[in-house]
Parts: C-alpha cells; structure tokens; sequence
C-alpha cells in the first residue's frame, strides 16, 4: 500500500557554543589542535515519551552538533540520547486486581463433547521489567478431548499516521500447563510468568503506542483455542506495597527478629526448665546442684550488658535409644559466654 508517515517534535533546543568573533572580523579562526565546548541544556519539564524502536516507527532523540564553515558544506555529527518517562505501578489504578472467565461449547451442531471453561486472575494491573507474574485460574474440561492450558505476555505496536492504524503484536514470554483429560480439572495457585527486558509501556504519544496484556488460554485439538486476556501496564518504578501473603511472611519476619532490638532484661531469666519436657527419671539424671551466684560487679572485667548468665539446667542430652557412656551423676562445669 501507500506510504504514510507522521512525525512529533517533542523539544529542540539549540546553542552556540562558540563565542563571538572579534570587532572587525566576520568569522572566529581556530588554531590548529584540539577544541573543546562544553554544553548543558535543560529538558522540559512536562513529561516526554519513552525512547523506544518498533516495528515501524521509532521514538528516538539525539544530540547534533553542526559545525558551519564558510565556502564548503558543513559538517555534523549526532548522537542519540535515551530517555526513560517512570510509569509508577503502585498508583491505585494499576494495583487492582483483574478477573477474566469465558467458556466454550466444543464440537459443531449436534455433534458437541461439552464445554470448556476458564477464569484466570492476576493481583494487579502494573508490574516492571524481571517481575514474575502469578497466575490463578481454573480450568474445567468437560468436553471429550485432552487440552493443554497456557500463559503469555504479548506486545501490541500500534502506529496511527494520516489516518491509518498499523498494528505489529508479538509474543515475548510464555508458560505451559500440564494437559488435562476429559472431565478433570486443573487450578493455577500462582503460576508465575516472568516479564522479560521489554520496553516501557507507551500511553501517551499520538502516533505510536505500546501496549501489553497477558492472555491465558486453552489450546483444543480440532478447535478454535479458549482465550482471555487481561491488560497490563509495564511501568518502571517498582510496586512498594506487599501482598497479603508477603505481608505476613514480612510480619512473621520481623516477629522473630525482633532480638536484634538489643533490649536486655534488668535480671537475666535462667533458662526454660527441662522437666517440663522430659520425664522425672530424665531430668533427675541431668539437674546437677545449683552453683552459686556470680557477682557481677566484682569477677567481670568487661560491661553487663555483654554478659549472659549461666544455664541453671544443663542441656537435655542429644537422642539417643542407648546410653553410650552411663553415669549416676554427670560432671557439670558453669557455663557463660563473654561477648
């Protein structure tokens, strides 16, 4: 077909970098060697669009440098400059969950095996660049053939240019499940998809988007594939916020870390007493007589806070069926640990 074509000029900021040439003079003479010119320049601030090559079009900026000379042609050279616009995914529009369920009537006329069905779920709506996606879906067959259920991530170009829509979508990742007989089904407790390094999404330009959706179907020999699709955004500031479950592997956490606070108690408390876990006879054999009390103000040389006070109860014995060494009565030395 015809050519189409479209361009937008997002910025173009000029300087020069040589100064003014002297009174009398229309042009600056450089000496022989090496010249530099150092510049700056200021992006706006209203956000730009992410750099970004397609199928069909590109976004690109870059930084030409032209030097004029006069009598012979000018000479330039350009460098391109990558810009980056964040799409935060802890936004609230992109933190809600997305539910898809379709079901399907496989076979022709009065010839039909039964339906397929499918409801897939994702938590939320954004995620960025090496994120792993979890999947919850359920699928029933009740049709008479084998399916195979899977997952992936698909890329939409779509290019606008006097009038006309051009689309390029491509697949950039993928997950299979496992086949599922006639009258089974199968469920996706979190199957995860990793997003590979793919480019931003592009909302925002007039002329070239980017746009992504993850698509969960059902292959079905001898019939049109069962599919939904849920969109998705792939922005560039991490979600900050946690799950539930991560939330309360993050409670549980910090529960049992919560040593680290270094708070020590006024007075030591002794360790737990064995007999609560072992019988008489057991514990009898290992309670060996109470030592005396440490002074800590006279015999330590080194701060309180670093000392921790004496087992009362020695530790129980390690498991065994047979005393390896049998005793009336065990030796037992005060331990103490210096920090």
């Amino acid at each position: 077909g015809p050519r189409r074509e479209a361009e937008v000029r997002y910025l173009d900021i000029r300087q020069s970098l040589l100064r003014d040439p002297p009174e009398g003079e229309e042009n600056l003479i450089l000496l022989d060697g090496r010249h530099e010119f150092p510049f700056s320049f200021q992006l706006p601030q209203e956000p730009l669009v992410t750099s970004f090559t397609g199928k069909y079009g590109s976004i690109q900026y870059y930084v030409k440098a032209v030097l004029e000379r006069p009598a012979v042609p000018d000479q330039s050279v350009q460098t391109e400059l990558q810009i980056i616009s964040h799409i935060d995914v802890s936004s609230p529009a992109l933190l809600t969950p997305v539910l898809r369920s379709q079901e399907k009537m496989v076979g022709c006329w009065f010839f039909t095996s039964g339906p397929v069905s499918l409801s897939a779920k994702i938590e939320r709506k954004g995620y960025c660049n090496g994120e792993a996606i979890p999947i919850y879906a359920e699928i029933e067959n009740c049709s008479s053939r084998l399916i195979v259920p899977k997952a992936a991530i698909f890329q939409t170009q779509t290019y606008l240019a006097s009038g006309k829509t051009k689309t390029f979508r491509q697949m950039v990742a993928n997950v299979r499940g496992n086949h599922i007989a006639s009258g089974s089904t199968d469920t996706w407790n979190g199957k995860t998809l990793k997003i590979p390094p793919v480019s931003p999404s592009i909302l925002d330009c007039c002329i070239i988007r980017v746009e992504y959706s993850l698509a969960v179907y059902i292959h079905i020999p001898g019939a049109k594939k069962l599919m939904i699709e849920m969109p998705l955004v792939i922005g560039t500031i991490p979600c900050i916020g946690f799950s539930s479950r991560n939330s309360s592997i993050t409670s549980q956490f910090s529960m049992d870390m919560s040593w680290l606070a270094l708070t020590m108690p006024e007075h030591p408390e002794a360790p737990p007493n064995y007999a609560d876990v072992v019988s008489e006879e057991e514990f009898s054999r290992h309670v060996p007589a109470y030592p005396p009390p440490i002074d800590c103000e006279e015999q330590l040389c080194c701060p309180v806070f670093a000392y921790i006070q004496e087992f009362r109860f020695q530790p129980p014995p390690l498991y065994s069926e047979i005393d390896p060494h049998p005793s009336d009565v065990e030796e037992v030395q005060p331990v103490s640990f210096m920090l």
